[in-house]
């Protein structure tokens, strides 16, 4: 299971956080500060390793987040085990079960692939562009679409609080370009000793008493009809 989510606009102007400085010289912020232009951030955040894919950009419109959210997928993919081989039925059944107990529910394609990966993300009409869930349906993906008003339960917006505040606390950046430059290297950071979420373990995309051992593992996702965490377009109930 993977999250997806967008962060920002960040603005060039100073960013409150501690100094390193001399006794009796603190750091003043100016009065004035140059509106320069804003900077997003597009996050893709694995909950079970910890990593996190991060781009900086101008815009989070789809025209930027879906070619890059793809390509990012279509990496992680290829590190995945070889999908389970199942019947059509069960393996439709594999994709439906996500959706038991939502009040509204995407409509799935006649032919789907095995189901390789959750991606979770917010419930922003950007993200049923039909063209990019036909493209996650025929590249094995089921996307989870957080209630209205619960987009806390998204963790990739997590780890964008612990991200911003690496990279700008503190700082005060003149151009949006250094502010892209600063989130990107927060990540690196972050990814050479990443931490995973909380619970982070072995739920499975399928029901575990039909599955062999070599069945590829996800983080815990709400189970099928349980409201009050993520699932489809209806108010979270927790």
């Amino acid at each position: 299971m993977w999250a997806e989510d967008e962060a920002g606009p960040y603005q060039t102007l100073p960013y409150p956080g501690s100094h390193w400085h001399p006794d009796g010289e603190p750091v003043r912020y100016p009065h004035e500060y140059i509106r320069a232009g804003t900077a997003k951030q597009l996050t893709l955040f694995h909950p079970a390793s910890g990593q996190v894919r991060v781009k900086g950009v101008r815009s989070a419109s789809n025209a930027v987040l879906h070619p890059w959210l793809g390509a990012e997928l279509t990496e992680v993919l290829a590190t995945l085990p070889e999908p389970e081989i199942l019947s059509p039925a069960e393996n439709r059944r594999r994709w439906e079960r996500w959706q038991e107990g939502l009040t509204v529910r995407i409509t799935l394609s006649q032919e789907l692939p095995p189901l390789r990966m959750l991606l979770v993300w917010d419930n922003l009409t950007g993200h049923y562009t039909v063209a990019f869930v036909l493209w996650l349906f025929a590249h094995g993906i089921m996307p989870l679409f957080t209630p209205l008003s619960g987009s806390y339960l998204n963790m990739a917006e997590s780890i964008q609080r612990v991200l911003k505040q690496r990279a700008l606390q503190g700082q005060h950046p003149k151009t949006p370009e250094e502010i892209i430059a600063w989130l990107e290297a927060a990540a690196r950071g972050w990814n050479r000793e990443p931490t995973p979420s909380c619970g982070a373990g072995s739920a499975r995309l399928g029901d575990s008493e039909h599955e062999s051992d070599d069945t590829p593992s996800v983080d815990p996702v709400p189970g099928p009809g349980d409201r009050s965490t993520v699932g489809g377009r209806h108010d979270a109930t927790a």
